[in-house]
């Protein structure tokens, strides 16, 4: 049957080595760090035993900003970087919960991403005790590295996760200190969700999480593997 508009163009993530991502969905993963959910306000696990469930929230796909440029956005005062982890699914989940050990098998690379938040509108949906929704899943939310095959990365938990503003240090944290790990938190989404290839998980930020204003300079990195750069840009005319 025709169409009868003009379809969108699928949002893609250039790939080192070649290629491109074409993405489906945006998961993210909220207070994954402890050092983090401490400084929002939260309690941190004292434990495994004590962490209850994931908090996850969605970002639509063409969220994401691949050259570098994000336009400051409209209705905020007060925008923050979340610099993140982003693990890219190459295959669909099989039917049913998956299975911890299972879960690398849907991985095909990972990248650095920065979960950009307007943070007045989420202090004020939260006082109200209304959804956030409008924090998170705004126009150019989610900027993102190219994606690095798994295969070339290898194991994840010593890898350093950071981010510079105008080249200080803001955010640093070993990825070994994440709260739920990638296989938890893909076995936790798939009771909620149809995995499917072309997914997007953001996995969370350490602490540090500050504010961005036009002009600013922003250098995410995994170790020196993966390297984002962005700036932001003056609020675009509506």
């Amino acid at each position: 049957m025709r169409d009868v508009i003009d379809a969108a163009p699928v949002p893609r993530i250039p790939v080192r080595g070649g290629g491109t991502f074409p993405v489906r969905r945006i998961y993210c993963v909220g207070r994954n760090f402890a050092d983090h959910a401490r400084e929002m306000g939260a309690a941190a696990p004292a434990s495994k035993a004590d962490r209850g469930t994931p908090m996850f929230f969605m970002k639509p796909a063409d969220a994401i900003v691949t050259n570098g440029d994000v336009a400051y956005p409209p209705s905020t005062q007060d925008l923050h970087h979340e610099v993140e982890l982003v693990v890219a699914l190459g295959r669909d989940a099989p039917p049913g919960v998956l299975a911890i050990d299972e879960a690398g098998m849907l991985v095909f690379g990972y990248g650095v991403g920065i979960d950009l938040t307007r943070r007045d509108l989420q202090a004020a949906a939260k006082a109200k005790g209304a959804p956030w929704d409008i924090a998170k899943g705004f126009d150019q939310s989610a900027p993102v590295s190219e994606l690095m095959p798994a295969r070339d990365l290898g194991a994840l938990a010593p890898r350093v996760l950071s981010l510079d503003v105008n080249g200080q240090r803001r955010q640093e944290s070993a990825l070994d200190n994440l709260i739920w790990d990638v296989p938890e938190i893909l076995h936790e989404l798939s009771k909620l969700y149809a995995l499917r290839a072309g997914d997007l998980v953001f996995m969370g930020t350490p602490a540090g999480v500050a504010a961005l204003l036009p002009g600013d300079a922003c250098e995410a990195r995994l170790d020196d593997i993966i390297t984002l750069h962005c700036r932001i840009m003056p609020a675009r005319v509506r």
